[in-house]
C-alpha cells in the first residue's frame, strides 16, 4: 500500500473511532469543565543537519468548582529531554525522557502522582504550497505512582493532526504570523491511577504564533480538552502558551566568546 494511502486509511479510522467514542460519553457522562493555563519554556539545538535536541520547562494552573479563576492551583510541572533525528524532509523520529511533579489537587480529583515518563514518536509532514499540514503518532510508557503509593506502568498512545498557515507571508520567517489548528486523540491501557476505560481523552488547538526573529518563536492557542472519567467526565478549556528559542545557548557562547577574542576586536 502507497504510504499516503495507508496514512489517509489511518486519519479516517481514528477519526471515525473518535467521532464513536466522544458522541456516547457526551451523550451518557456527566460533565465538570475547569479553566487552566499551560505554559510551556522551549530550547532547541541543531547538532548536526540530521540531530537536534530539545529541553522543555511546563507548568500548569487550573481553577477548581469552587473558584473559576485558572490560577487557582499549580496542578503540574515539567521537563522533558528530546532527540530528534530527521530521516527525510518529510520524516522526523524522536524520543524524550520526562519528569511530571503531578500535585495534590483534590478539588479537581487529582492526587499528588509524581511520574517518569518515556517515548517515542514519528511525524510526517505534508509540505504544500502556503501551509503545512502534519500528522504525529506518539507511543508512551507511563510510570506513575496511584493512590496506594505504588507505581503503575500506563501505556499511551497519541495520534495528532496539525494544520500551520503563514498569514502575511507565504514561508515561515522574522515578522511571519501564523495559524495553528489541530486536534490529537489519546488512547490508554486500564490503571488504578489512570481510569479502565481506553479512550483517554482529545484535544483540540485553535491559536496563533509569531516569529520575533529565526530563532525566537511565540505561539498563543485556545485548548479544548474532554476527558471522560468514571467519576464524571471533564471538560478543560485552556489557555496555552508556548515559547520557544533555537540555539539560544550556541549563540550566548559565541557572543561571549568573540566579544572576549582579542582578534576578533582586531579584525573589526
Amino acid at each position: 500500500m502507497h504510504i499516503y494511502s495507508f496514512i489517509n486509511l489511518s486519519i479516517k479510522k481514528t477519526l471515525t473511532i473518535l467521532s464513536i467514542t466522544v458522541l456516547t460519553s457526551y451523550c451518557y457522562g456527566q460533565n465538570t469543565s475547569y479553566s487552566q493555563s499551560w505554559n510551556e519554556l522551549q530550547f532547541t539545538r541543531a547538532i548536526t543537519e540530521k540531530w537536534s535536541t530539545e529541553l522543555d520547562f511546563a507548568n500548569s494552573y487550573s481553577s477548581t468548582e469552587s473558584s473559576s479563576k485558572m490560577f487557582t492551583n499549580n496542578t503540574q510541572k515539567s521537563f522533558r529531554v528530546w532527540g530528534n533525528y530527521y530521516l527525510t524532509p518529510r520524516w522526523k523520529a524522536s524520543a524524550f525522557i520526562a519528569y511530571y511533579d503531578n500535585k495534590d489537587v483534590p478539588e479537581i480529583g487529582q492526587f499528588k502522582s509524581p511520574e517518569w515518563r518515556f517515548s517515542l514518536q514519528g511525524t510526517y509532514y505534508f509540505h504544500k504550497i502556503g501551509y503545512t499540514l502534519s500528522t504525529r503518532s506518539r507511543l508512551e510508557v507511563r510510570h506513575i505512582k496511584n493512590e496506594d503509593q505504588d507505581y503503575e506502568n500506563v501505556l499511551r498512545y497519541r495520534q495528532q493532526l496539525k494544520y500551520l498557515q503563514p498569514i502575511n507571508g507565504k514561508v515561515l520567517r522574522k515578522g511571519v504570523i501564523y495559524g495553528i489548528a489541530s486536534d490529537e486523540i489519546f488512547f490508554k491501557s486500564g490503571t488504578k491511577v489512570t481510569g479502565e476505560s481506553f479512550f483517554d481523552r482529545n484535544r483540540l488547538n485553535i491559536g496563533a504564533g509569531y516569529l520575533f526573529n529565526d530563532d525566537t518563536q511565540l505561539e498563543i492557542t485556545y485548548a479544548n480538552e474532554y476527558l471522560p472519567r468514571n467519576n464524571g467526565n471533564q471538560i478543560i478549556n485552556a489557555a496555552s502558551l508556548t515559547l520557544t528559542f533555537n540555539n539560544l545557548f550556541k549563540k550566548v557562547n559565541n557572543k561571549l566568546f568573540h566579544r572576549n577574542d582579542p582578534s576578533a576586536k582586531e579584525d573589526e
